[in-house]
């Protein structure tokens, strides 16, 4: 490693990219999460996003199985494709269960509903994470080859780097810590948003959490109360 290399935090220089195990073992659980979640909330045919989202994984996999640096255009859509097909899939089921909770039209218990609830707030997390971590200067490909310099996220060791690790970079899972802990404090904790699409990104979160915990425990309070 050059002289210059070890001054320079990870993050601002080219770096071999992160490993697929951990992004890609968010994208099964998502799919698991849609495939086990009640049929009544899931898009119809219910099988049709999970087996669309497996296939583009695949090929993903298939593509660059080890190491996330191979910059393709194509690839870039399909990554982007599959964030936006779970997107249209969370936010159907959202909706679903949003007015069922309304309109009082279900006949699910108390532990059932919380378990429904919990199940598609989980996926809302993943799938903003996969937002985060496709879209922060380029996607992975593009951080690893350094071809931004101004981050859309400000990580602590971005704002403190000597107490930072000279090898950190931003991975997927710091993304999904960044969108586990906005859907649960409802605001940025300890990463802020730089850009105008992070800020949206992070409050549309947000209140598609606060929606969906509010409406359940709401409701399931209702039941236990009946």
């Amino acid at each position: 490693m050059s002289s210059e290399s070890s001054r320079t935090p990870a993050w601002q220089r080219v770096t071999e990219g992160e490993q697929r195990i951990g992004v890609g073992l968010a994208v099964v659980a998502l799919i698991l999460l849609q495939y086990f979640a009640p049929r009544q909330y899931a898009f119809q045919p219910w099988w049709i996003i999970p087996a669309l989202e497996l296939a583009i994984l695949v090929v993903l996999a298939v593509a660059n199985p080890y190491r996330i640096n191979r910059e393709s255009r194509a690839l870039r859509l399909l990554g982007l494709l599959i964030v936006g097909v779970a997107t249209f899939a969370t936010g159907w089921s959202v909706v679903l269960l949003s007015y069922d909770m309304i309109s009082g039209k279900h006949d699910l218990s108390a532990v059932e509903l919380v378990r429904n609830g919990g199940a598609i707030w989980l996926t809302n997390v993943i799938v903003f994470a996969l937002w985060y971590w496709e879209l922060d200067r380029g996607g992975p490909a593009a951080r690893a080859a350094n071809r931004k310099d101004k981050p859309d996220f400000l990580f602590p060791q971005m704002a403190t780097p000597d107490l930072a690790d000279e090898e950190w970079e931003p991975e997927f899972l710091d993304y999904l810590y960044v969108s586990f802990t906005n859907a649960t404090a409802f605001s940025p904790t300890d990463t802020m948003p730089l850009s105008r699409w992070a800020k949206l990104a992070m409050m549309f979160e947000s209140a598609i959490s606060l929606v969906t915990v509010a409406l359940v425990i709401a409701r399931a309070v209702n039941v236990l109360g009946s």
